[in-house]
């Protein structure tokens, strides 16, 4: 019986093949093997894969019950998958949300790391910023006193702006130092650069899902500053508390053991300079080669 399935699976395959018909079939092929790749592409790694491979195994199920003629099984799971569209589409709200959010920042042409769209006011301003930024983390850094600073992009980070106090402030070294000194009642939250600005702090940041790929060594801001930069294009400022180090965290990877200079130079390559994406790579892969 098993032997009959497979070589009707077959069959239909086969039939599927010869009955392809002009351009429009091939699109339509391509078209959904691009779909079911970035459908991969998206889950990996993540929560989702899990649930994918819960999904899978249910069909699997269900084929067994199918053979073994088991009616009450196989009504079950047919309630189960009728609905399995939403169902999945409930399920996997953050992995869709932040793949549309990818989809819109790699069709954005406005960037603030772009000349293009800077004036010279905005570019002086954000290298003011960066200065400052640079000075109190390493101030941080000398004394051990943490710190977790982001700077916003293309992504709006409006719901985790809602989470903390606005301040809309021009930027400081002196304002930073204050925010996050011990027992001050925003140290303990991110603070929130927009356009140059300190726009919010206090702020609390998502919590990155793949605990099991980061190191164990890494605290609760390290891993905040990754889940943010896994919902966002934001790039992520992190001074540890326990050992002083300056970490940089960006597309869901983070960067232990920065130097000054070398957080000086990532800013200036990611918010004022022209080439900023191959800049970054080569700093950051130079940085890992160290190690």
């Amino acid at each position: 019986m098993i032997l009959s399935i497979f070589s009707s699976y077959f069959d239909d395959f086969k039939q599927a093949i010869t009955s392809i018909d002009g351009i429009g079939d091939i699109l339509d092929i391509l078209a959904v093997t691009i779909i079911i790749y970035f459908a991969i592409k998206l889950v990996k790694e993540t929560k989702a894969k899990q649930l994918v491979i819960g999904v899978a195994f249910l069909v699997i199920f269900y084929m067994i019950a199918s053979l073994l003629k088991m009616d009450s099984v196989k009504y079950l799971l047919s309630l189960i998958f009728s609905n399995l569209l939403l169902i999945l589409i409930v399920v996997f709200t953050p992995e869709i949300r932040h793949a549309l959010e990818t989809i819109g920042h790699s069709s954005s042409k406005i960037s603030l790391s772009n000349l293009k769209g800077m004036d010279i006011f905005k570019r002086n301003q954000m290298a003011d910023t960066i200065e400052q930024v640079v000075k109190a983390c390493s101030n941080f850094s000398d004394k051990s006193i943490g710190a977790l600073i982001v700077f916003e992009r293309n992504i709006m980070l409006g719901d985790v702006i809602k989470t903390g106090t606005i301040l809309d402030a021009s930027i400081s070294s002196q304002i930073i130092e204050n925010i996050f000194f011990p027992k001050a009642a925003l140290h303990d939250g991110a603070a929130i650069i927009r356009d140059g600005r300190l726009y919010a702090a206090g702020c609390i940041l998502p919590l990155t899902q793949k605990n099991n790929y980061v190191s164990s060594e890494l605290g609760t801001r390290h891993r905040a500053a990754i889940g943010i930069s896994e919902n966002s294009d934001a790039l992520v400022v992190i001074v540890s508390e326990e050992t002083g180090n300056i970490s940089i965290a960006e597309r869901g990877n983070i960067n232990t053991n920065i130097s000054v200079g070398k957080l000086r130079e990532i800013l200036q390559n990611a918010f004022v300079d022209q080439q900023n994406e191959n800049k970054i790579k080569k700093i950051l892969r130079g940085k890992n080669d160290e190690k």
